[in-house]
């Protein structure tokens, strides 16, 4: 594809930075740092645009915290003016990086998503199921993927996509920026990663809207070589999270190995230990999930941690700490989750759970 060339000026431009100021405050209008910055909107904004287009904005420092679900993460968000410059920037180069995508890849894609994700996996599933010969699936996921995420190789990357100098340098600065590695002490645990781990010009924080367009870009390059090099048809990917299907364990071994050397020699990344080959019949477990052809149900560490949420609630509810309308919203999100999978079991245990410890009749879930 053509390279992307005069794409700067469109993202400096005040309206694009207007419209990324609106999408920055959804969910966080009352915040303290949000309304400071909307107190002053337009100076802001064209203080913001000035520092753009002189080379002279630097990303501020991080707040670093940790997330535990569903495991241990090291989240780094930024300061409210940083978040307008990123949605700025993805606003308008991550509709042309999409168009370098393959089909199936659904994470952090609009129209896409996890559960678009598994409805493919489950046509592919009864496809397969169809064809005389047992198919089988190879499980690959990254290891520590977002912490190994090598800056050069990134920024090659993205010069090999982009001819654009003033961009490629902001690029570089929030892709380099030094205070991604403030805040915590050598050795310090953040998921299993030591943190000395990340002062070798590696690794992307998460939570970062411009992380998780490097990241998908990243994996791209695996996605072509996947493509177009091993021409594989069942191939999905969600992130850093990888299914592919085939009707030869040996070849899947081969695959595997091929995949492997190219992560390594290419991208400077490796495969975990949950990498495996099963037969497909046994259900794939994909995105929270685990998929049949003829159904799909919710992985069983996520449903017991739903149990012992709604269990929470329930209770909190029955002593008067939560009130009915909070108990009511968290229900319907949990209602809504409920409808994407074979789910009747589940519903009825919390339906008793309910019962049990509220001593009424529930017709929500």
């Amino acid at each position: 594809m053509k390279k992307i060339k005069n794409l700067f000026p469109a993202i400096y431009d005040f309206e694009n930075l207007f419209y990324a100021y609106k999408a920055a405050i959804k969910g966080k209008r009352y915040r303290a740092d949000v309304m400071k910055f909307t107190d002053r909107l337009e100076d802001n904004l064209i203080i913001l645009q000035n520092e753009l287009i002189w080379g002279t904005y630097d990303v501020g420092r991080y707040n670093i915290f940790y997330v535990y679900e569903p495991k241990k993460r090291l989240i780094m968000s930024l300061l409210f003016k940083d978040r307008v410059a990123q949605q700025a920037i993805y606003r308008q180069l991550n509709p042309l990086i999409e168009k370098r995508f393959i089909h199936d890849s659904y994470a952090c894609r609009v129209k896409k998503g996890t559960h678009k994700a598994i409805d493919r996996l489950q046509y592919w599933l009864r496809q397969t199921e169809r064809k005389p010969t047992r198919y089988y699936y190879l499980k690959l996921d990254v290891s520590k993927y977002f912490y190994r995420i090598d800056h050069d190789i990134l920024k090659r990357i993205l010069s090999d996509m982009i001819d654009d100098k003033p961009l490629l340098d902001l690029l570089a600065k929030i892709i380099d920026c030094e205070d991604t590695k403030f805040g915590l002490p050598m050795g310090a645990d953040i998921g299993d990663v030591a943190f000395d781990e990340m002062l070798s010009d590696v690794g992307l924080p998460i939570g970062n809207l411009t992380s998780q367009m490097f990241a998908n870009l990243y994996l791209n390059e695996l996605d072509q070589f996947c493509k177009h090099k091993l021409h594989l048809h069942y191939y999905i990917r969600y992130m850093d999270d990888i299914i592919i299907l085939h009707n030869d364990k040996k070849e899947l071994e081969r695959i595997k190995r091929a995949i492997a050397d190219f992560l390594g020699d290419k991208l400077n990344l490796q495969l975990n230990k949950k990498t495996c080959i099963r037969p497909a019949s046994m259900g794939i477990e994909f995105v929270g999930y685990r998929v049949w052809s003829t159904h799909r149900k919710l992985r069983k560490k996520t449903a017991k941690k739903l149990r012992k949420r709604l269990k929470y609630l329930f209770h909190a509810y029955a002593v008067g700490e939560v009130d009915k309308e909070t108990l009511e919203r968290s229900v319907a999100s949990y209602r809504g989750i409920l409808k994407h999978f074979n789910s009747y079991g589940l519903r009825q245990k919390l339906n008793e759970m309910y019962k049990k410890e509220v001593q009424k009749e529930w017709n929500h879930l």
